[in-house]
């Protein structure tokens, strides 16, 4: 009988298919591996985003008691607090807004400020993608203080800090409120008249730079005490017990606080400006 002659082929064509199923296993082994490794990456890449979040909000806040210590002092004082941005960026942003302010004298307003005084302040922003942290559209939180730009009383920080949610980025803002309050009235001895002095407080932000300008990796945020003015305001014969202090911080609605003064007399309105210069 003769042998059939295709089996060698037949052993060929097993040890083959051996060949190639074993390459395939090991294809798409080292594909779910890349893939394994690929989204641990991502995974522990957004953790890492996430977590300069959470640190960049507490530099913030940090920050805003550094220029809270010195904005008062003797010009030079100086604090700074680190920030590290490897994620996201700082941002540096001079003369954003123009401070208005204005208080009423017998129910009519009377502005206190004009283009340079207190003029233009900077504000402090740190952005980050939305790939790391995400809210909900127009999302608007306040973590320090709130959207009124004027407080009244000894109590509370001049700073207020937002979280806002915008096209792909999500961004932290610092800025500062001007506070008003009623500080002393004095009374002139046998002419019956009352003087009521209102002091309003104004920090404005200076930087050295001249346009918006970005920073990442690490670094110091300094804040400087350059100079503290005083500008009077005298008006006499008011008989209203009541002054309205009305500040507006660049493009905001207009924010005011209700002072109660002592009548008939005068009112002073001391607007006391300090300026801080923020820099790296």
């Amino acid at each position: 009988m003769r042998r059939l002659r295709f089996l060698p082929f037949l052993k060929h064509n097993k040890a083959a298919a051996y060949t190639i199923s074993a390459m395939i296993m090991t294809a798409v082994t080292v594909a779910l591996v890349l893939a394994a490794f690929v989204y641990a990456y991502q995974v522990l890449d957004r953790q890492r985003g996430q977590s300069e979040w959470e640190v960049a909000k507490k530099s913030i806040l940090a920050f805003n008691d550094a220029l809270e210590t010195v904005a008062w002092k003797s010009a030079g004082a100086t604090r700074s607090t680190r920030f590290t941005a490897q994620y996201g960026y700082l941002q540096l942003r001079p003369n954003d807004n123009n401070i208005t302010i204005s208080a009423t004298v017998n129910g009519q307003f009377k502005p206190l400020s004009n283009s340079t005084y207190p003029g233009a302040t900077g504000i402090i922003k740190y952005w980050l993608s939305t790939n790391y942290v995400t809210f909900d559209a127009n999302y608007e939180s306040w973590i320090l203080g709130d959207s009124s730009s004027v407080i009244t009383g000894s109590g509370g920080s001049y700073g207020r800090a937002v979280i806002r949610q915008e096209p792909g980025m999500v961004s932290i803002s610092l800025d500062y409120r001007v506070r008003a309050m009623r500080t002393s009235v004095i009374n002139i001895t046998g002419v019956g008249a009352n003087t009521n002095y209102v002091d309003i407080w104004v920090i404005k932000l200076s930087m050295l730079v001249s346009q918006p300008w970005s920073y990442v990796y690490d670094f110091d945020l300094q804040a400087r005490a350059l100079n503290v003015r005083t500008a009077s305001h005298l008006f006499p014969g008011v008989t209203n017990q009541t002054s309205v202090v009305r500040v507006q911080v660049g493009s905001e609605p207009a924010s005011q606080v209700p002072i109660t003064l002592t009548v008939p007399g005068s009112v002073v309105f001391n607007v006391i400006l300090a300026e801080v210069q923020v820099n790296v």
